[in-house]
């Protein structure tokens, strides 16, 4: 048995130059910490109530419908304006004009005033004014096929075919939801001490929920409408298997650009809260690690039923092979714990043993299961999530002191290609007639201002007049004589010596995939499961996979690790 004392938390946290590739930052997989998940954990912990309080829509899907969220003493109400699908303006990306569900999350009751307030702007959408203490505003569409396949199946009195469900595992996909300010939402630094969404994004994860509530009830509803006496009700293993669908693309990496800070302190959080559970003490009996075996035995399954196709990231088989082998050497470690033969915290070396053996998805599959092992960590460290994040500079600051910031934090600029053409083949753009972040080749796009942020470019250049400049010198002077400099020099400042704050990457570069950065905002970040890319730049995904319904958060009957869900029995 080793004599040396274990490691510290802050020892086992991996370096920015491994942990920042987005190669890397791609394979990170959903976990406690994920925005999605934790909501689902504080729904479950608090026992939250979700009410339908009114539904009149029609049997063309025309109508409107109201939900109560009742969440530790806080009320929510989620009102809806529902619509008959249509294929005219009807499209998933921005620049729709009409969908199938539009809704508003709003704190507190909302009088009758409130409500015809909301039908006529929330419709307007860009040219629209939410009415006071709204959260969200968001819309939707219907899985047109799917959620007829389901409708009619259950019409039928029998359940919807797991093999048409299964591909997507979504009847009703998210097209838009905002908050934080836009079209006069409440702005997320304004929510009081103790709100319940107070953390990062719950408020966007709860208005995706209820989205997932609304496509239930609907299929109910029409359901009732055509079936009559034959009709079955949604199996529930079922009506939890399916999630809400999402589509994300090049917009979430301006995304990443300008929330330095927000990427630092959930990469940051996640890194501790790993490492705090591979440091988690063992005993003879081996109980943490006989639920992270029945975590990954979940997850080795999931993968095997996985239906999803993927392009650039790998096949789910590959990764149910990999996590079998990871299991293996679990039930072998067990073995060891059980009969002594290893230190108090076997999880440190197990985990370092299988870096580069196994596929990194893989591996970061493993790391935030071990989270599980540290539940009430991985909540307080959520709910850190609350960060102003304004970039502020140091004008008194002395030029030696600014490069010596440059090449602590940004050594990696500098090992960079940044002067071939390929290099350089891209620029960021916004698309005149769909108003939409893109991507393309800059002989191909003409004169376009560049949106992207050319971090290690920007970098260089700076670390050159610097380099050049008296070291005494104050950044303010130096400022006064480069001003072009003030942005980047301010996020320099600013952004000092946080380890996981920006991607280590060219994005003007042909070798750069956006699809990198995508994931980790949908898969790490948000919680999406099942997120499968299309032309390396687009993503599609289901949230809630698996997820509790409304009746087990108050029933008390959550299952706290409902993610990783077999498909249900046909």
């Amino acid at each position: 048995m080793p004599d040396t004392l274990p490691p510290t938390a802050g020892a086992l946290m991996r370096a920015p130059a491994d942990r920042m590739r987005p190669q890397l930052l791609a394979a990170i997989q959903p976990s406690r910490i994920s925005a999605s998940r934790a909501l689902m954990a504080r729904a479950t912990q608090q026992r939250w109530s979700i009410t339908r309080e009114q539904f009149d829509v029609d049997e063309r899907g025309r109508g409107t419908a109201r939900y109560a969220v009742d969440a530790a003493g806080w009320r929510f109400t989620f009102p809806i304006l529902s619509f008959e699908p249509s294929a005219r303006q009807r499209t998933g990306r921005i620049i729709g004009r009409a969908w199938d569900m539009m809704g508003a999350l709003i704190e507190g009751p909302v009088s009758a005033a409130g409500l015809d307030a909301l039908a006529q702007e929330l419709p307007k959408l860009y040219e629209g004014r939410a009415t006071p203490q709204t959260l969200t505003w968001a819309r939707s569409n219907r899985s047109g096929r799917l959620f007829d396949c389901a409708v009619e199946a259950l019409a039928a009195g029998r359940q919807p075919p797991i093999g048409e469900l299964g591909r997507t595992c979504y009847l009703m996909r998210n097209t838009g939801i905002d908050g934080n300010g836009t079209f006069g939402t409440k702005s997320f630094l304004a929510y009081e001490a103790g709100h319940p969404l107070r953390a990062s994004l719950q408020a966007q994860m709860l208005t995706a929920y209820m989205m997932r509530v609304f496509a239930g009830d609907l299929v109910h509803h029409f359901v009732r409408l055509r079936g009559g006496y034959a009709a079955a009700d949604m199996a529930p293993d079922l009506a939890r298997f399916l999630g809400v669908g999402n589509g994300s693309a090049l917009g979430l990496m301006f995304f990443v650009n300008n929330h330095p800070r927000l990427i630092n302190q959930w990469l940051t959080i996640r890194e501790t809260a790993i490492a705090r559970a591979r440091l988690l003490p063992i005993g003879r009996d081996g109980a943490p690690l006989h639920l992270l075996a029945r975590l990954l035995d979940k997850a080795i399954v999931a993968r095997r039923q996985d239906r999803a196709e993927y392009e650039a990231f790998a096949p789910s088989g590959a990764i149910a092979d990999d996590l079998a082998v990871i299991r293996r050497e679990l039930a072998a470690l067990m073995d060891r714990v059980v009969a002594g033969c290893e230190g108090p915290t076997p999880l440190v070396d197990f985990t370092t043993s299988l870096e580069g053996r196994v596929h990194a998805e893989a591996h970061e599959t493993l790391l935030s299961l071990l989270i599980e092992l540290v539940p009430d960590v991985a909540d307080q460290l959520s709910a850190t999530l609350v960060i102003d994040e304004e970039l502020v500079g140091r004008p008194e600051m002395s030029v030696g002191r600014l490069r010596d910031l440059v090449w602590a934090d940004y050594r990696w600029a500098f090992d960079l290609d940044l002067t071939s053409e390929r290099s350089q083949r891209y620029v960021w753009y916004k698309s005149r007639t769909a108003e939409e972040p893109r991507r393309g080749p800059r002989d191909e796009v003409g004169d376009a201002h560049n949106l992207g942020l050319d971090l290690p470019r920007l970098i260089v250049a700076l670390d050159r007049d610097l380099a050049a400049a008296d070291p005494r010198l104050s950044v303010a002077r130096f400022l006064l004589a480069h001003p072009l400099h003030r942005l980047i020099v301010t996020r320099v400042q600013a952004l000092a010596q946080l380890p996981y704050h920006s991607p280590h990457a060219d994005i003007m570069s042909e070798d750069f995939v956006p699809a990198h950065i995508t994931r980790l905002l949908n898969v790490g970040i948000h919680g999406i499961d099942k997120a499968r890319d299309f032309l390396n730049r687009n993503l599609r995904g289901v949230i809630f996979h698996g997820a509790p319904l409304p009746a087990d958060f108050a029933g008390g009957t959550a299952d706290v690790h409902w993610f990783y869900p077999p498909e249900p029995a046909a």
